[in-house]
């Protein structure tokens, strides 16, 4: 059974400069992580990120929306990643702040 993370992250840095922030931040991800996750697709339409990736042997699908003023990401994920969300939900939320902050 598949369950939804949600995480809505608020920022003050504008939606174009957000968004520049959120291609460079997937990249860094795809490459920090590149040991447990695998980012299967990635397709940019305006302010939308829709990907999928794999971890531990299952695979997810998300997207992530950029507004003006705050980013939501949402992953359907199956039960075993669902399990592991939980405890790096704080992990994601935590690294989008950091790449939304004002600078």
């Amino acid at each position: 059974m598949s369950k939804p993370l949600i995480v809505s992250i608020p920022h003050r840095v504008g939606r174009e400069e957000a968004v520049r922030r959120i291609r460079a931040g997937f990249d860094q991800a795809r490459s920090r992580y590149a040991s447990v996750l695998t980012v299967t697709e990635e397709v940019w339409s305006g302010d939308r990120l829709a990907f999928r990736v794999s971890a531990l042997g299952q695979s997810a699908n998300g997207t992530i929306d950029v507004a003006e003023d705050y980013v939501q990401l949402e992953v359907t994920l199956p039960w075993l990643l669902a399990k592991v969300a939980e405890r790096v939900t704080p992990l994601i939320r935590k690294e989008g702040t950091g790449l939304l902050e004002k600078k």
